[in-house]
């Protein structure tokens, strides 16, 4: 969906398919280890549905429909005082369509205690298209997903989204998995991604588009999916006449 934050660039990339492979070979391609962790489709919200999910769930993201709705509950969540967040690593959006991607750095961001980020050596362009001719390298001292988080730790949300709409290699990667989904990649959408993940005992929902961390409660990593389910179907509930939903699990492999 495209940057609602009033410093919004006028950049605009292609938007991400809520599609696990895809989302796992962009994933996988930018340092994340393949036998740590991986994306898979959420079929529904019922308890027996959820328990299909493999554990142990690390994040969730969820892609709905963007209402006059959920434009006004937006803009009243941006009017009211946010308090500290403590390790919560959050960003904002600036670039538009940007929003799949941010969900995702949003997930890693929160659970790199949790998980390996690999060395690479290949270029963007061998990791994505086969090839070797990129003149873009993936330094020996870490992943792009490494780099990027340590590179940021230390920035507010603007600095980071400054960082990520001025990082030519997020571009190429994010561009290659827009173009490798099922569908047509366009412009003009009217999703809006965002990500569920627990910290410090707390289920925070993290969307670029608002002005920091909504918390919603108490969670845990045993509980974060069905927690995160719960929100998700307040706000479905909201929009009944939409079908365009899509939640995707990001577990922890064994």
């Amino acid at each position: 969906m495209a940057a609602l934050d009033e410093s919004a660039s006028a950049k605009r990339w292609l938007p991400l398919e809520a599609n696990p492979d895809v989302m796992n070979q962009f994933l996988w391609g930018l340092g994340l280890k393949e036998d740590v962790a991986e994306c898979y489709d959420v079929y529904g919200l019922d308890e027996e549905l959820l328990e299909m999910v493999p554990k142990p769930v690390l994040a969730v993201l969820f892609l709905y429909p963007v209402t006059a709705q959920s434009e006004e509950e937006r803009m009243l969540q941006a009017n009211e005082k946010q308090e500290p967040h403590g390790r919560v690593y959050f960003m904002k959006q600036t670039v538009d369509n940007a929003c799949g991607t941010i969900g995702l750095l949003h997930a890693i961001g929160n659970i790199t205690s949790e998980i390996k980020l690999g060395f690479l050596l290949q270029s963007i362009s061998e990791l994505l298209f086969g090839t070797t001719h990129s003149y873009i390298m993936l330094g020996i001292d870490g992943s792009f997903l490494d780099r990027f988080f340590k590179s940021t730790a230390s920035m507010n949300p603007l600095e980071r989204a400054a960082f990520l709409e001025g990082d030519r290699e997020m571009e190429v990667a994010h561009s290659v998995a827009a173009i490798g989904g099922d569908t047509e990649a366009s412009h003009n959408v009217d999703d809006h991604f965002i990500c569920f993940a627990c910290v410090d005992g707390v289920l925070y929902e993290l969307d670029g588009d608002k002005t920091g961390p909504i918390s919603h409660g108490a969670s845990s990593p045993d509980s974060l999916l069905q927690d995160a389910a719960k929100v998700i179907k307040g706000i479905i509930q909201k929009n009944p006449d939409s079908l365009n939903f899509n939640v995707i699990a990001i577990s922890k492999k064994a």
